[in-house]
């Protein structure tokens, strides 16, 4: 079964499925360019140097172009790659990390308030940063979201998905006889009982 539908329950299903913007991807990129630019220029310059120091000097510029690719690319594009926001009919998912893995669930019933925020180059972007108020944890803060601002809308529905959400909170929602937790009253039955007389006690 396909992510993130194996972390599904019965009747949920997905509504928002995606990973931070691309745009956490644009420093590890320009890393990667340059060291591989300058390994090329590294190993022309080589070209001049004398066996057997030709090969050593090309072994270590692989070596170090490896490692540096490996720590300022790799490693950043896996851990965009297994981040993961989620927004189902039920909950709230966000998952992240590769060797340490972390997650959260947060209900929809447990959501107070959902607010999002951006800047000039997020806007440029079409991101942002969503803040989650729960019931009661701290406020969460979700970077890089992909069309922030459609999204809040989204989790907002879903949060007020309640077919009672346009009366007034102070309004009982009526009743239907027999609805535990409430008394029905009845007309008396029968005939009134009978009027006792007046007392005469005390009048001479």
């Amino acid at each position: 079964m396909a992510y993130p539908d194996d972390l599904l329950s019965q009747n949920e299903h997905v509504v928002v499925h995606s990973h931070p913007h691309f745009k956490m991807l644009i420093v590890p990129t320009f890393f990667l360019i340059v060291t591989i630019g300058v390994g090329i220029w590294l190993t022309v310059l080589d070209n001049g140097v004398k066996a057997p120091w030709h090969m050593v000097a090309q072994i270590a510029i692989a070596v170090v172009a490896v490692v540096l690719i490996v720590w300022l690319f790799i490693a950043p594009f896996l851990r965009w790659r297994t981040t993961h926001f989620i927004v189902t009919t039920d909950r709230l998912i966000a998952r992240e990390g590769v060797i340490k893995r972390t997650g959260i669930d947060i209900p929809m019933s447990r959501i107070n308030s959902v607010q999002f925020e951006h800047g000039l180059t997020d806007r440029i972007f079409g991101c942002g940063t969503l803040i989650i108020e729960s019931a009661s944890d701290e406020p969460l803060r979700f970077d890089d979201i992909p069309k922030v601002e459609h999204v809040h809308t989204i989790i907002y529905r879903q949060v007020n998905d309640n077919p009672y959400d346009d009366f007034d909170a102070g309004q009982q929602y009526p009743q239907q006889p027999g609805e535990p937790g409430q008394t029905q009253q009845y007309p008396p039955q029968g005939p009134p009982p009978p009027q006792r007389p007046p007392s005469r006690r005390g009048r001479r």
